[in-house]
């Protein structure tokens, strides 16, 4: 029998945030703070409107690009909030979660060839869907130094005559890293001389800390070059309701759509009536739910830098990145050997591009309770670590 798999999708690797989270899930007493999931349950107001949606018999298929209703409080709700104007009729598509509006993005502007630029550490998803297009992936190395954003003359450097997309990850997963106004004016300056298209990942917009998310879609001259990614899984605390969504111009989501009505059918109808609930009666538990986090990302800085590991502060997500490299082992070694001697799963910032060597991305999106713990089994294995080397 001749070989049945696609050489491609062969020589793709794994996700590097799942090793750890699976190994875990075997181990007595062990702690995970490796996967970016809300420990929040879906407010129940939202769950009940679910609810309702089941015993109205709601469910059919919707339409392609998902109810209408939906998409007008999409709509609402991204201009009150970023100042983002949408129609929701052809500018607006509800996909299965934010991860597929992704990939269709991708996959329907990049030809085999075509260059897409990705700044690293980043989500694992950007790099594998530009391959499966038989586009190249070329990679920006975003430096500490900077605060992992992305800056002007990096981005002019990456950019050929073959440069067809720009990912934009803010707020980063897995640093923590946002942009400002004053970041994105100068990358939005940019695409537009060089006629680059964004897709900017803003899953995490609602969760910046100490300052006011900026969509870079609501720029000047930037809404006809720009798709922008969102959904309900991180802000909302609705992760397995798998619901997300993309804008843009009526022209690429049009293509989207096509691909998502061959490859899906339609996001999942329960979710789609409980989320027009979420964004209708929500703020008040978003608002609940990221000052929660902002008090454990407070705690987790401080106990990362008490015990001497630096971390820069970041602003976004629910996620800190500390540096490793005092303790003189590679990420991928730190995770194992604090696996196996302290039961705390972490993810090594490989994962996340080989940018992410030296560092550790830790989620602090659980409680204060388990935080505590696993941080305090960290700073045994950080002082035993200096021990050995004779520190």
């Amino acid at each position: 029998m001749r070989d049945p798999l696609n050489p491609m999708v062969v020589g793709i690797k794994p996700s590097g945030i799942r090793k750890f989270f699976d190994i875990v899930s075997e181990m007595k007493d062990a702690i995970s703070l490796g996967v970016g999931e809300p420990d929040f349950a879906t407010p129940y107001h939202i769950r009940k409107e679910g609810i309702d949606s089941l015993e109205k018999a709601r469910t059919h298929y919707t339409s392609n690009s998902g109810l209408m209703e939906l998409r007008r409080e999409i709509c609402n709700y991204l201009d009150r909030r970023y100042d983002l104007k949408y129609e929701p009729a052809g500018e607006v598509l509800i996909t299965v979660g934010g991860s597929e509006a992704i990939d269709l993005a991708i996959r329907a502007m990049v030809a085999p060839g075509e260059e897409v630029i990705i700044p690293q550490p980043s989500y694992v998803s950007y790099e594998p869907c530009v391959i499966l297009t038989q586009g190249k992936p070329v990679i920006i190395d975003l430096k500490e130094e900077n605060d992992f954003r992305l800056t002007g003359a990096e981005l002019r450097a990456a950019i050929t005559d073959k440069t067809k997309l720009l990912i934009l990850p803010f707020p980063n997963n897995p640093t923590g890293a946002v942009m400002t106004r004053e970041d994105l004016e100068e990358i939005a300056q940019i695409c537009i001389e060089k006629d680059i298209v964004v897709v900017s990942d803003e899953i995490y917009s609602e969760l910046t800390y100490d300052m006011e998310h900026v969509s870079i879609g609501s720029l000047p001259n930037m809404k006809e070059r720009c798709i922008i990614i969102n959904g309900f899984s991180k802000g909302h605390a609705m992760t397995g309701w798998r619901l997300g969504y993309a804008c843009g111009p009526k022209n690429i989501i049009a293509q989207m759509t096509k691909i998502h009505q061959f490859a899906i059918m339609c996001a999942p109808t329960t979710s789609q009536y409980a989320a027009v609930d979420a964004l209708k009666n929500s703020d008040d538990d978003v608002a609940m739910m990221r000052d929660s986090y902002n008090q454990r990302r407070r705690f987790v800085l401080h106990e990362l830098r008490d015990m001497g590991l630096t971390c820069f502060e970041p602003y976004g997500a629910f996620y800190a990145f500390p540096c490793i490299k005092s303790t003189k082992m590679t990420s991928e070694e730190f995770a194992t050997r604090l696996l196996e001697e302290e039961k705390v799963a972490i993810v090594p910032g490989t994962a996340f591009g080989d940018s992410g060597e030296g560092f550790m991305r830790i989620s602090y999106a659980y409680s204060i309770e388990q935080l505590r713990e696993a941080l305090k089994r960290v700073r045994h294995f950080v002082e035993r670590r200096r021990k050995e080397l004779g520190e």
